[in-house]
């Protein structure tokens, strides 16, 4: 049977209360609920070590995460940008993917939570090319997805329009997506980010955070957070903290049972098949 370690995420926001209704349903699968429903953002980050903790020791298959909030574990003087690079760097992976996942819409993200200020700073060719070899593993392995079809965005309007508006397309994205199809990976583009969600694919890589997010979080609200390259399975739900609302009786459980049923399913594929 699946193993999941559930965090509480931050005690004031929506995490408790969305993990108790969420594990009111059926799951085949067998949980330790890590946190607590008083105290604070220590709280919540000893949580995350603990069900890393199970996680590494393979005490675990996997971790579905409650949203906690980065401004104030970063106030108790430990660097905290997000659940992804956290999970990552004490797992030793130099580069995870956040990847989230909606039925068969997918959307994976070469940079995660970075100011548009360094965001163009922050798209390298090494980058790019790693998230694609990344991305199609993932679909491979974690999805049945034989060969992933993977539509990359631009970073500037009408991907650069011929340099026009920016030559990242040009000196960085297209000849990561040639390295990458010369790997036998099927990438194409890159496609203005405000038409590639009309193509065929199996997931489409975004450059940043909110192109690739805001669309599919208006799509689907219960869209799935999944980190791509860790040793273990982590999946979350697509929502925040959601403060003021907690307490209230009104924060829908939905995705975090979507992020719990998609762990599940993922930790089986990960198993050795018999």
């Amino acid at each position: 049977m699946v193993k999941l370690a559930v965090t509480l995420g931050d005690p004031s926001g929506i995490g408790p209360e969305v993990v108790e209704g969420a594990l009111r349903g059926t799951f085949d699968a067998e949980f330790s609920v890590l946190g607590s429903r008083s105290g604070g953002a220590r709280e919540a980050l000893n949580a995350i070590d603990q069900a890393l903790d199970l996680a590494l020791s393979k005490k675990v298959d996997g971790i579905v995460t409650a949203p906690v909030s980065k401004e104030r574990i970063t106030k108790l003087g430990i660097p905290f940008i997000g659940h992804t690079e956290y999970l990552a760097e004490r797992s030793g992976v130099s580069l995870p993917v956040m990847l989230f996942v909606a039925g068969e819409k997918r959307v994976a993200l070469v940079t995660t939570h970075v100011s548009l200020r360094r965001l163009p700073g922050a798209i390298t060719l090494d980058r790019v090319l790693g998230v694609l070899r990344q991305t199609s593993r993932g679909l491979r392995e974690s999805f049945g997805v034989l060969e992933p079809r993977l539509a990359v965005c631009g970073l500037n309007p009408h991907a650069g329009e011929g340099g026009e508006f920016g030559r990242e397309e040009i000196e960085l994205i297209a000849p990561a997506i040639d390295l990458a199809r010369k790997e036998g990976i099927n990438a194409n583009g890159p496609y203005s980010g405000d038409t590639v969600w009309n193509r065929s694919c199996d997931a489409i890589v975004a450059m940043y955070h909110d192109q690739g997010l805001a669309p599919i979080k208006a799509m689907h609200p219960d869209a799935v957070n999944v980190t791509l390259g860790l040793p273990f399975v982590r999946t979350s739900p697509d929502h925040g903290t959601a403060f003021d609302i907690a307490g209230r009786g009104v924060a829908d459980a939905g995705p975090m049972t979507a992020a719990i049923r998609l762990a599940i399913q993922l930790c089986r594929a990960k198993r050795p098949q018999a």
